[in-house]
């Protein structure tokens, strides 16, 4: 008898566990009945489901419907819930942080041939040698403000070579120290004088004040003073 019971209970249980499973399904999807004029194209689009949606739900191979039957229209919330739990197809983000581009060389200024770089990089090297790249920079500006100054040769070539009296204006002209090859760092600070970025307030003089023996150059205003030089004007 207690067996025949438990059955019974069991039954009952899953009964009703089939029913609420029904409900469920049911409550998932509209009946509608199939009206003239009517197409599974329409119905997707009047309920916002597509037409595959429709078909499975409906068991349909074909797409043909028919006057009078009764079709099941999933509702739009399924149909969400199914696409959403779909694994994702789309290809993962690209992470990678961009390439930083090359910084751009600054364009220069002043132009000039590259005999001419070529000879105010020596002179800078012989005048600035062992001073910091800041001051072989300033060597080459003092040499570009002459070129545009009125008082000086208005070349290159004419400023470094220049005579005064009876000697060269740069004393590595004079011993010839100037011939010996310019170091890659007096390359550079030609390059950069040439942007005229920093004129030095046009300072046309430079000068070691410890090894300096003319009065006269002690006697022109300082703009700045870097490592061994003083540049004034």
């Amino acid at each position: 008898m207690k067996h025949s019971y438990m059955k019974s209970m069991v039954v009952a249980c899953l009964a009703t566990l089939s029913f609420i499973g029904f409900n469920a399904t049911a409550t998932a999807a509209t009946n509608y009945k199939v009206v003239k004029g009517d197409s599974l194209w329409k119905l997707g689009k009047r309920y916002s489901v597509t037409i595959d949606d429709i078909k499975k739900l409906n068991n349909r191979q074909g797409d043909m419907i028919y006057i009078g039957e009764t079709l099941a229209i999933p509702s739009k919330t399924k149909v969400l819930a199914a696409e959403t739990t779909e694994p994702s197809t789309a290809a993962p983000a690209n992470t990678a942080k961009p390439e930083p581009k090359p910084a751009e060389q600054e364009t220069p200024a002043v132009s000039i041939s590259a005999s001419e770089k070529d000879l105010l990089a020596r002179l800078v090297e012989a005048e600035a040698k062992g001073e910091s790249y800041e001051g072989k920079v300033g060597v080459a500006t003092v040499v570009l403000n002459r070129v545009d100054s009125p008082k000086f040769p208005d070349t290159v070539t004419g400023v470094i070579k220049q005579v005064v009296g009876k000697a060269y204006a740069f004393s590595p002209v004079q011993n010839g120290s100037i011939n010996k090859p310019a170091s890659e760092d007096s390359k550079k600070a030609v390059e950069q004088a040439l942007t005229r970025k920093d004129r030095l307030d046009d300072s046309i003089y430079f000068y070691n004040p410890k090894t300096a023996t003319d009065n006269w150059i002690r006697s022109r205003a300082v703009i700045k003073t870097i490592d061994h030089h003083v540049f004034a004007k």
